[in-house]
């Protein structure tokens, strides 16, 4: 009954579970078919793909042209969003206007086409340029018009404008007089007091002005924009060099740029002098911004005037972007200024300032096995070096010493930035320390210029007095204790159990026979009873 009762109560469970599932769809059609997203106009824009487009230079050096010179600029077109795009169309800004366009017009249209680009996926794209051959000496701001489109969010279209500075250098002067070389011979000492090493360093700006290594200038002809006599010498503003406090620039850090100027002209003083200063944007398209920043106010400087033939300075705070790599950068600094008669003036220079990244690195614990040797026994130590920075560390060495161990070093190599070494050494004992007794790790690494640095770290280690080994016959054996005959317990146990067991068995059959046999007797007792005549 009881089980015919539980049988009944799992059908209806089972009924109730049944009635709670929907029917399935018969057909493929159903809420099995696959489903296609489509963009909705009304969809928030959270909720759409995005549609994003980068362009930049495949350069970071400023492009410089000389008059007639032919050269090609090229741009890296990405798609950085998530919808394909397609007819990308990259445009320069050509025109009549040389001060606009300073390149000969060779073709009726300029525009680069990219048919399409998939997520992620990037292009290079050219532009052959030649310069006009009456250019001046100046810089130009290139303003790329940019567009495209795509299927996705209900035909979305992108729009935008990318510039990139080039700088185009004027035909040499009949006169024969050339003073681009002269700011170069009053740098010699400036650059040495800016304490900067140039070895190994990239060169930044090189392009630009013609070359300019780190801790360098360059200077450019100054330009006439009107007002004045035109028959007048041009004044020349150079700059002769430079130094920042500190010494050394740190990524990261501010600095004070002084920049020494010079009015070559020994007639004509100049005056009401505007400077401005820009550097090359650095890093990827989210993190975009200039190497150098003023860290407060603005990049421009003013000042009243300079004799002729006098020398003044110039100075500006600077902030270093802390993701810098660590080489020379170039500043570039405009110059417009006045002279006697009203004539105006524009001219450029460029410095290059060396950035260095600070060394940051760290190591694991020590793993020493075994901590305490004998004189003649060798202990193994191990850990793992990380370097932490953006430096690369060359030439890598870690060198162990202390009391009583043999000196012994371990050659690392190079280690690139963010990279792990392993390092594993083997120290000897050679005679007790007379306990645990601190004991040091030398590390030594060289940076790009060969310059040796070192840094230490301590450790624990014992080495104890040599152990004289003993004869084989001089060490007494031991005598086995005699061992319990475990086979004849086992065996008695077993037959003292099964001796209890028959005897347990034994006395229930016994009891359970005495009671039949009791039960036997009651039962003929009670018939014969019964078969007895009842008295009246």
């Amino acid at each position: 009954m009881r089980r015919i009762k539980q049988f009944g109560a799992m059908m209806v469970c089972l009924a109730m579970v049944l009635t709670c599932v929907p029917a399935l769809p018969t057909n493929a059609e159903g809420e099995n078919a696959p489903k296609v997203v489509e963009a909705d106009p009304s969809q928030s824009e959270g909720e759409q793909k995005t549609v994003r487009m980068s362009v930049q230079a495949a350069t970071k050096d400023i492009i410089s042209y000389k008059h007639s010179e032919s050269k090609s600029i090229k741009l890296i077109v990405k798609n950085t969003g998530e919808a394909e795009l397609k007819n990308i169309k990259v445009a320069p800004p050509v025109s009549e206007d040389i001060d606009v366009w300073p390149f000969e017009i060779a073709n009726k249209d300029y525009t680069y086409t990219i048919e399409k680009l998939a997520k992620g996926e990037e292009k290079t794209i050219e532009f052959a340029l030649t310069a006009r051959e009456n250019v001046c000496s100046k810089y130009y701001k290139l303003v790329f018009t940019c567009s495209a489109e795509t299927e996705e969010n209900d035909g979305m279209k992108l729009t935008g404008d990318y510039g990139i500075y080039v700088k185009t250098v004027a035909k040499p002067k009949d006169s024969g007089k050339n003073e681009q070389n002269t700011p170069n011979q009053n740098n010699n000492q400036d650059s040495q007091n800016n304490n900067q090493n140039t070895d190994g360093q990239d060169q930044i700006g090189a392009d630009s002005l013609g070359g300019v290594d780190a801790g360098g200038v360059m200077n450019a002809d100054p330009v006439s924009t009107g007002g004045g006599d035109s028959s007048t010498a041009v004044p020349r503003v150079i700059v002769t060099g430079f130094s920042t406090e500190p010494g050394e620039v740190k990524a990261g850090t501010n600095f004070k740029l002084i920049i020494h100027l010079k009015n070559t002209s020994k007639k004509t003083t100049v005056s009401n002098m505007l400077f401005d200063l820009s550097s090359p944007t650095e890093g990827t398209d989210e993190t975009a911004s200039p190497a150098f920043l003023p860290s407060s106010g603005s990049s421009s400087i003013y000042l009243e005037k300079i004799k002729a033939g006098g020398t003044q300075d110039i100075s500006i705070e600077l902030n270093a972007k802390a993701d810098l790599a660590q080489k020379p950068y170039s500043v570039d600094l405009s110059m417009k200024y006045e002279d006697g008669q009203g004539g105006q003036f524009e001219s450029t220079s460029a410095v290059s300032i060396p950035v260095k990244q600070e060394v940051r690195y760290e190591f694991s614990e020590f793993e020493i096995s075994p901590q305490s040797i004998s004189v003649g026994e060798e202990a193994n130590i191990m850990c793992q070096l990380y370097n932490l920075g953006r430096v690369k560390l060359y030439n890598v060495k870690a060198k162990f010493e202390g009391q009583g161990i043999k000196a012994e070093e371990v050659f690392l190599g190079n280690i690139e930035s963010g990279a792990t070494a392993s390092i594993d050494g083997m120290l000897l004992g050679e005679e007790e320390s007379g306990g645990m007794v601190p004991m040091k790790m030398t590390l030594s690494y060289e940076d790009e210029s060969g310059n040796v640095t070192t840094s230490e770290e301590e450790f624990q280690l014992e080495v104890m007095a040599a152990t004289e080994d003993m004869p084989m016959e001089a060490i007494p054996m031991e005598e086995e204790a005699p061992g319990l005959p475990i086979i004849p317990i086992v065996a008695a146990v077993l037959i003292i159990a099964a001796v209890v067991a028959g005897i347990i068995i034994y006395n229930k059959k016994k009891k359970r026979r005495l009671m039949e046999e009791e039960e036997g007797l009651v039962d003929e007792f009670d018939r014969l009873t019964e078969d007895e005549p009842r008295e009246p």
